[in-house]
């Protein structure tokens, strides 16, 4: 398995590479962030928001995420449609969520910053990162087997 996970990692170009990396730390530090949360405040650590279906979503993170940083590190295709996924649905439900207190205080925006900008990465990486593995994956598939 190890060799074989280190075959998928080496036969991708360097730009996947470092952007697989950047999926995996922005997903690492998601994981971190949820799990710290429920673990705090149980199920209920989202109830600021007053809609529940964000409050489920937020807390469904404590899954998503580290189901998205495996799919991503074993090189998997569904691990980068899943990746946007999850962010374009956290941007969105953190900018619907916090929407009231933007309005508010603007300066609350640098909060959600960090968070927008990763989600935009993987939105707008995931088509090109998506047909670069795809493309290693038909290549080692066709490969003839080595006597």
């Amino acid at each position: 398995m190890g060799v074989k996970l280190r075959e998928r990692w080496s036969e991708q170009a360097a730009w996947v590479r470092w952007t697989l990396a950047v999926y995996l730390i922005g997903f690492l530090v998601g994981t971190r962030t949820h799990v710290l949360d429920v673990a705090r405040d149980g199920i209920h650590a989202y109830a600021m928001f007053p809609q529940v279906s964000l409050q489920v979503f937020f807390v469904s993170l404590v899954i998503l995420d580290p189901l998205a940083i495996v799919l991503v590190g074993l090189v998997r295709r569904e691990g980068i449609w899943l990746a946007g996924a999850v962010m374009m649905l956290d941007v969105c439900g953190n900018w619907w969520g916090n929407w009231h207190w933007l309005r508010d205080d603007p300066s609350q925006l640098l909060r959600l910053l960090p968070l927008t900008l990763f989600g935009v990465f993987v939105v707008v990486s995931a088509r090109p990162l998506y047909g670069a593995v795809a493309g290693t994956a038909d290549r080692s598939e066709t490969a003839l087997p080595s006597a």
